[in-house]
């Protein structure tokens, strides 16, 4: 183990008088200023803070509210907005639910051909309906200034009774005013539309229109055999022996078909004396007249099913001699244009489909 020596420790060390005064001197000076670059700063002095300062922040608080506020206002004036829309879409639909469906004029008029159009199915949910055709037709025959009456028609058909009841108030507006009809075919009259257009005095049909198909038909389908095929039993119980004539998942019944085809025969007959009534000795009758088969414009005027080649504005220029055409046709209200627009009318179809499984038209 080694010793201490005198070297290790100064108070030990030997005196130099030499040496003394200086030490004396450096105890006694006041001890040296640091360097500038580390000398303190005033203390005066703001320390810059490590993060934004105070009034950065208070900037982007008042940005940051002021964005929110914007955004809170414009959301309540879209709100607003959108309730007024549907506060008008409401009243509009009911305005237009308490408001009837016409094309009528609503002042007096002067002379003119009063028209009315006959398109589409014949039926009493469509727009060619017996209700809306009669009003619109009687509006016509009312109003003093029309000299006549066309009835434009672009229809297959439809039901018998629908065309049945237009052709009966036709004959009765006839007699009581004292005004001719014309009947001016486009495309087709056909079936329950020729039951119309039989009523009227003349004819016109355009050289390639389809005319005729004077008969009735009753359809639908028979799934006895997929049924069969898929072993699916029918279970159908009725009170009274032809509750169930004619349903299409039992077996046809010879008994019921007869009765259904003699009802179809009586109608046919109906419809064969309307058109002979209406045509009188202008029709040439051919066993195929009544046949149910359909012909062209120009072998309609040969076969008497018509009288002349001609459009709408040839009748009401040199027919009738009021070239001036106001339009009787009952038109959509806007509370069924928006039904249909959102689908209500694929979901009639559907109803009526499975509502009457072999309509008679």
């Amino acid at each position: 183990m080694n010793e201490p020596t005198d070297r290790d420790h100064p108070a030990t060390q030997p005196f130099d008088p030499e040496q003394a005064p200086l030490a004396a001197a450096a105890e006694a000076a006041p001890p040296a200023a640091p360097p500038a670059s580390v000398r303190a700063a005033p203390a005066s002095a703001e320390v810059p803070a490590a993060g934004p300062s105070l009034a950065g922040l208070e900037a982007l608080l008042r940005e940051a509210s002021g964005a929110f506020l914007r955004e809170r206002r414009s959301e309540r004036r879209w709100r607003l907005v959108f309730r007024l829309a549907w506060f008008g879409l409401v009243l509009a639909v009911v305005w237009a639910l308490f408001t009837q469906r016409s094309g009528h004029p609503s002042a007096p008029t002067g002379p003119h051909t009063a028209l009315v159009e006959v398109r589409g199915e014949i039926a009493a949910d469509t727009e060619a309906n017996a209700e809306l055709l009669v009003s619109s037709i009687r509006t016509a025959f009312e109003d003093e200034g029309a000299r006549a009456v066309v009835l434009r028609i672009n229809s297959p058909g439809g039901s018998p009774v629908q065309a049945g009841i237009v052709n009966d108030e036709i004959r009765r507006l006839k007699a009581l005013h004292k005004k001719k009809v014309y009947a001016v075919v486009e495309e087709t009259c056909a079936s329950g539309a020729y039951y119309i257009a039989v009523a009227a005095d003349e004819i016109y049909v355009d050289k390639a229109s389809i005319v005729g198909s004077i008969g009735v038909l009753m359809d639908g389908f028979g799934f006895t055999g997929l049924m069969e095929k898929l072993g699916v039993e029918r279970r159908l119980l009725t009170a009274g022996e032809n509750k169930g004539m004619l349903d299409p998942f039992s077996p046809p019944d010879a008994r019921q078909t007869a009765l259904a085809k003699g009802m179809l025969d009586q109608i046919h007959q109906q419809f064969i004396a309307v058109v002979r009534e209406g045509r009188g000795s202008r029709l040439k009758e051919t066993p195929e007249t009544f046949s149910g088969l359909f012909w062209n414009g120009e072998e309609a005027v040969r076969l008497g099913l018509a009288d002349h080649l001609g459009n709408l504005d040839y009748v009401a220029r040199e027919v009738v001699k009021a070239e001036e055409v106001i339009d009787y046709t009952p038109q959509e209200n806007v509370a069924e244009r928006l039904a249909k627009r959102f689908g209500a009318s694929i979901g009639e179809g559907a109803v009526r489909t499975l509502r009457s499984l072999a309509p008679i038209r």
